[in-house]
Protein backbone atom coordinates (compact mmCIF):
# COMPACT_ATOMS: atom_id res chain seq x y z
CA UNK A 1 0.00 0.00 0.00
CA UNK A 2 1.36 3.31 -0.80
CA UNK A 3 2.04 6.47 1.40
CA UNK A 4 1.76 9.45 0.55
CA UNK A 5 3.65 12.72 2.25
CA UNK A 6 3.87 15.82 0.56
CA UNK A 7 6.48 18.72 1.86
CA UNK A 8 8.43 21.66 0.69
CA UNK A 9 11.96 21.59 -0.14
CA UNK A 10 14.70 23.52 -1.69
CA UNK A 11 17.16 21.23 -3.79
CA UNK A 12 20.76 21.35 -2.34
CA UNK A 13 23.60 19.69 -4.39
CA UNK A 14 20.79 17.94 -6.76
CA UNK A 15 19.53 16.64 -3.60
CA UNK A 16 16.35 16.86 -2.00
CA UNK A 17 16.70 16.09 2.21
CA UNK A 18 13.40 14.78 3.39
CA UNK A 19 12.20 16.48 6.58
CA UNK A 20 12.92 15.39 10.13
CA UNK A 21 9.49 14.38 11.06
CA UNK A 22 9.12 12.02 7.88
CA UNK A 23 12.57 10.33 8.05
CA UNK A 24 11.34 7.57 10.28
CA UNK A 25 8.72 6.53 7.60
CA UNK A 26 12.07 5.63 5.11
CA UNK A 27 15.49 3.43 5.32
CA UNK A 28 18.08 3.34 2.89
CA UNK A 29 16.02 -0.09 1.10
CA UNK A 30 13.27 1.18 0.86
CA UNK A 31 12.04 2.24 -2.77
CA UNK A 32 9.86 5.58 -3.21
CA UNK A 33 8.25 7.21 -6.55
CA UNK A 34 9.42 11.40 -6.60
CA UNK A 35 7.31 13.45 -8.15
CA UNK A 36 8.58 16.93 -8.50
CA UNK A 37 6.59 20.18 -8.67
CA UNK A 38 8.66 23.44 -9.53
CA UNK A 39 6.88 26.40 -7.97
CA UNK A 40 6.17 29.02 -10.10
CA UNK A 41 6.03 32.77 -9.43
CA UNK A 42 1.93 32.12 -9.42
CA UNK A 43 2.02 29.42 -7.63
CA UNK A 44 3.20 31.19 -4.57
CA UNK A 45 -0.29 32.67 -4.06
CA UNK A 46 -2.79 30.09 -2.82
CA UNK A 47 -6.56 30.41 -2.14
CA UNK A 48 -7.99 28.40 0.78
CA UNK A 49 -8.87 25.21 -1.45
CA UNK A 50 -5.47 25.20 -2.56
CA UNK A 51 -5.90 26.32 -5.95
CA UNK A 52 -3.50 29.47 -7.36
CA UNK A 53 -4.80 32.53 -6.70
CA UNK A 54 -4.72 34.17 -9.82
CA UNK A 55 -6.13 37.56 -8.79
CA UNK A 56 -3.55 38.48 -6.14
CA UNK A 57 -0.87 37.03 -8.13
CA UNK A 58 -2.09 39.47 -11.18
CA UNK A 59 -2.27 42.26 -8.71
CA UNK A 60 1.64 42.52 -7.34
CA UNK A 61 2.65 41.36 -10.80
CA UNK A 62 0.37 43.01 -13.33
CA UNK A 63 0.68 42.30 -17.57
CA UNK A 64 1.87 45.09 -19.47
CA UNK A 65 -0.43 45.94 -22.39
CA UNK A 66 0.38 47.82 -25.66
CA UNK A 67 -3.45 49.13 -25.11
CA UNK A 68 -6.88 47.97 -23.44
CA UNK A 69 -9.64 47.10 -25.90
CA UNK A 70 -12.70 49.26 -25.50
CA UNK A 71 -16.33 47.46 -24.93
CA UNK A 72 -17.45 47.74 -28.28
CA UNK A 73 -13.78 45.81 -29.12
CA UNK A 74 -14.80 43.21 -26.77
CA UNK A 75 -17.83 42.21 -27.27
CA UNK A 76 -17.43 42.78 -31.28
CA UNK A 77 -18.44 39.52 -32.78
Amino acid sequence: MANTMEFKARIKQGMIEIPEEYQQEFREENEVTVIVLKQSKLSGYQSNDNTPDIIDALTENPIKVDRVLSREEIYDR
